[in-house]
Formats: C-alpha cells, sequence, structure tokens
C-alpha cells in the first residue's frame, strides 16, 4: 500500500434514497483497508445540471485518508457505485443516477491517465463540486486554479442550498 495521503470524493445523486445511498457508500468506504473518512460535508440540493431534465440532485463532499493509489481508489469507488446499482455502460452522460462518486484530488498527486485524470479537470467550473467540498477544505489550494473557497466564491452558486 502506498504513504496515507488525503484524497477528496464528490458524492451526488438524483434517484431513489440518495441520503441513505451517501451513508451507504461512506460505510463501504470506511470498511475498507487503507481508507477512512476523515470529514463530510452537509448535503446540498443542486439544480440539474448537463442534462436538465431531470431531478434536482443531492450533493455531498467527504475527505478520506488513502492509503490505496489513485487507480486502486478509482476502482474501489466505482465498486461501490456498482454495488448501489449504478450502470455507467447504460446510462446517459450528465443523466439521473442513483450514486455518484467522483474522484476529485488527492494531496501532492497531478496524474494523467488514461481512465483517471487528477486533479478533476472540471472541478473548478462546477458550483455543485465546490461548494460542498469548500467546507471541508476550504484552503486547499486546487493545482493550476487557486484556493477552493475562492473558487466556490466566484460561482454562480444559485439554486444550491444546504439540507439541515
Amino acid at each position: 500500500m502506498a504513504e496515507a495521503r488525503r484524497a477528496w470524493i464528490g458524492l451526488g445523486g438524483n434517484l431513489g434514497e440518495v441520503s441513505r445511498a451517501f451513508d451507504s457508500a461512506l460505510e463501504a468506504l470506511a470498511a475498507t483497508p487503507g481508507l477512512a473518512v476523515l470529514a463530510r460535508s452537509a448535503l446540498y440540493r443542486t439544480p440539474a445540471w448537463g442534462v436538465l431534465e431531470q431531478p434536482s440532485f443531492l450533493n455531498a463532499a467527504v475527505a478520506l485518508e488513502s492509503r490505496l493509489g489513485p487507480i486502486e481508489l478509482l476502482d474501489r469507488l466505482m465498486a461501490v457505485e456498482r454495488q448501489h446499482g449504478r450502470d455507467r455502460t447504460r446510462e446517459r452522460r450528465w443523466g439521473p443516477r442513483r450514486l455518484d462518486l467522483d474522484l476529485l484530488a488527492i494531496d501532492g498527486v497531478v496524474l494523467q491517465h488514461p481512465r483517471l485524470l487528477l486533479p478533476h479537470p472540471r472541478a473548478h467550473e462546477r458550483a455543485f463540486v465546490l461548494v460542498p467540498w469548500a467546507e471541508i477544505a476550504p484552503d486547499f489550494l486546487l493545482p493550476g486554479h487557486g484556493r477552493l473557497a475562492d473558487l466556490r466564491d466566484a460561482l454562480d452558486r444559485s439554486g444550491i442550498e444546504a439540507i439541515p
């Protein structure tokens, strides 16, 4: 196993009991050798994005301590998605889904791999990613873009609301 690094994951979904799917996914990740959940944002209701004719999403972010390599971590996230009924081969891009786990960044890792780009190449453009992520890591410096809280504050956040 690799040295421990902090990893940030974005969670999203808009079908079924999304908050329960988040809880279950985090339990599965916490039970994975080499992973520990360090912090979790609030839940946010966010407008549909990409494909607009679908229900609003719930989004959140978590910080993990990971001893898995980047591709190993990606594979684990995708396995947890599949355990929750996600079939990426049958879904519409940016369409409805039960659970989406996006690997946003890993401390000190810049990676260009056919299966994974780190940090996430469009995270800095997406308020539904930055609002929850900046809640738990406002001072994180997204390589090539800047501080998360500043990136969040520069975006239109209308329609995004924290769920008590």
